[in-house]
């Protein structure tokens, strides 16, 4: 049964139903003669049975066919899935079949595997399957296969035999989903990711100092997905015997079961780190980005713990190294929250910096035309400030600042006091950053807060005028550490040193801000030598008389912390001393 829905229609059927004002209509195309209704569609539940990963999965999918689409009037396609814990039929998976269609795109807006009514096991976006099961729906919309009911499309645009034009767009889970499948099916024309991974070793175990070293657990985000997926078949009842993987590993395959189990374990000897890190990566774009061709419109939140700015920025380097088209867009909002007026709506497209930039890359890519504006290479949300800041590449590392003895942050090697400072982790944490789940779920969350003596800072002078920082800024460290000293080869990375750097805005008044609740982990690799950490980018502007604040912390809330008590001093001088560089895109830090 498909249902029709003109545009002007848009805002009552928000309020009452779409049911409600629809009138059942054929898949068929509009009658001879027939003027069509602008921004009408029909949409068309269907189903697929596809082959993906060796198993044969139910997909569950609507078909968004706009007025006036047919044979002798094809429209290019967007195909779109859920984040995780999702389905076709959320409102902001939903908004995105619907704002397609009424601006004449054919829309297939479908459940991704294992959610919804979508039969198989979770895979965490694997190309093999995830990837695969969308390239099966890539040839739905080429003509050359028919969903179960025998459904065929002959009103998408083909750049050839076999070939439709489609592009692919979604958040988080559905991100990551457009890049594997892009990596498996070379038709895929354009694709706009918004707040997703690129590296799951780095985003659920992240290490800023050293990624071949097993990170430190980022439990709260795990755990929490991982009960999401657990309990799909409570969530979501269904007989379909592809959902169920066995008792000790309900719902995911069973790799990622173990992963997750093994993290928990807070045991990480060598060979079993390696698998998990092996694991994570098979299943993300880091270990396939090579094989993608598609222009990509990559979309990440400030706002976010889950998948950081540094997860973006590793895509679209690596895009961008090889050639491929690629920009980016560091929006407000992302897992952790951040939503500001403005910001992107995919129910209304047109209403937002974002929205527009994504319009028009599908107008450049789907529809091919060769004027259409894609926009600088880097745009940034700015807050309280008119407009996105643009640039043709990310800002770079321009100040380095000095680690003083004295606990001051300096701008030049000259003005380091000699002095040594200490600070002690307890056996439970003592700093906190946030209750990850919180701002996704729209719950209070205490302020961050460091208690005294497991942590050190260093404080720059106030500013004498604002200072913007954009990027990724990286600290270079050297500790002493006897305790973690005597038990970091034992062959277990748990025994290795764990520690957690980062930067707080602090106030004339003393209130200090943790930019957007972001920290930087790290398990030392070898606490006899330097070593180097990225923390995660932030866009953030320092105002006049505010200071800025580098913190390495003991231990925080949402992370496993350090085995055993290891107390840490760090030794300052003019010749030998830490550093913090900035990437600065207004002003300095005297």
């Amino acid at each position: 049964m498909s249902r029709a829905v003109p545009r002007s229609r848009k805002a009552l059927a928000l309020v009452a139903g779409a049911a409600a004002l629809a009138a059942p209509l054929a898949l068929a195309a509009p009658a001879s003669g027939a003027e069509a209704d602008p921004g009408a569609y029909t949409v068309t539940p269907l189903r697929f049975t596809v082959e993906a990963g060796g198993r044969s999965c139910a997909v569950d999918a609507d078909l968004y066919r706009p007025a006036g689409a047919d044979a002798a009037h094809p429209a290019p396609a967007v195909l779109t899935t859920n984040g995780f814990g999702g389905s076709k039929s959320d409102g902001s998976t939903a908004a995105i079949g619907k704002a397609f269609a009424e601006r004449g795109y054919v829309g297939l807006v479908y459940s991704g595997l294992g959610f919804g009514k979508s039969g198989c096991l979770i895979s965490l976006d694997a190309p093999e399957t995830d990837g695969r099961a969308a390239a099966r729906l890539v040839d739905f919309l080429a003509g050359t296969r028919a969903a179960d009911d025998g459904t065929r499309v002959d009103f998408v645009t083909r750049d050839g035999a076999g070939d439709p034009r489609v592009g692919m767009i979604g958040g988080s889970y559905g991100g990551a989903v457009q890049l594997a499948a892009a990596s498996v099916d070379p038709r895929i024309d354009a694709l706009v990711p918004l707040i997703t991974w690129n590296d799951l070793a780095y985003a659920l175990a992240p290490n800023a100092a050293d990624r071949s070293t097993p990170g430190v657990f980022k439990w709260q985000w795990a755990n929490g997905f991982y009960l999401i997926g657990e309990g799909q078949p409570l969530l979501s009842p269904s007989l379909d015997p592809s959902r169920i993987n066995s008792l000790s590993c309900l719902h995911f395959v069973t790799d990622a079961c173990d992963t997750v189990r093994f993290l928990n374990s807070g045991r990480y000897p060598a060979a079993e780190s390696e698998k998990m890190l092996t694991y994570a990566r098979s299943v993300s774009p880091v270990s396939y980005l090579d094989r993608i061709t598609a222009p990509t419109l990559i979309v990440q939140g400030q706002s976010d713990s889950l998948f950081n700015l540094n997860e973006a920025r590793a895509t679209y380097d690596r895009l961008r190294e090889r050639g491929v088209d690629t920009r980016m867009i560091w929006q407000s909002w992302g897992h952790s929250g951040g939503q500001k007026p403005g910001e992107l709506d995919l129910a209304d497209p047109e209403g937002s910096y974002v929205g527009q930039r994504v319009l028009a890359w599908f107008d450049r890519y789907l529809r091919k035309n060769a004027a259409a504006d894609t926009g600088p290479a880097f745009a940034w949300y700015r807050e309280g400030r008119s407009g996105y800041g643009t640039a043709d590449r990310v800002p770079a590392l321009s100040q380095k600042l000095y680690l003083s003895g004295d606990g001051k942050l300096v701008d030049n090697r000259t003005k380091v006091a000699r002095g040594s400072r200490q600070y002690t982790n307890w056996l439970v944490p003592t700093s906190h950053s946030e209750s990850s789940l919180a701002g996704m779920i729209g719950l209070p969350d205490p302020r961050p807060y460091d208690t005294p003596g497991t942590y050190l800072g260093w404080t720059s002078a106030p500013l004498t005028a604002p200072v913007d920082l954009v990027g990724a800024p990286r600290a270079t460290l050297q500790v002493v550490s006897p305790a973690a000293e005597r038990v970091q080869d034992s062959g277990d990375a748990a025994d290795k040193l764990v520690l957690f750097a980062k930067l707080y805005d602090v106030a004339p008044d003393g209130t200090k801000t943790l930019v957007n609740r972001l920290v930087a982990p790290v398990r030392v690799p070898d606490v006899t030598r330097p070593f180097t950490v990225e923390l995660p980018g932030i866009v953030h502007r320092y105002e006049t008389g505010h200071r800025l604040e580098f913190v390495v912390a003991a231990s925080d809330t949402a992370y496993s912390g350090n085995r055993g008590v290891k107390p840490v001093t760090v030794v300052s001088a003019p010749e030998s001393t830490g550093t913090l560089s900035l990437p600065l895109v207004e002003g300095r830090v005297g």
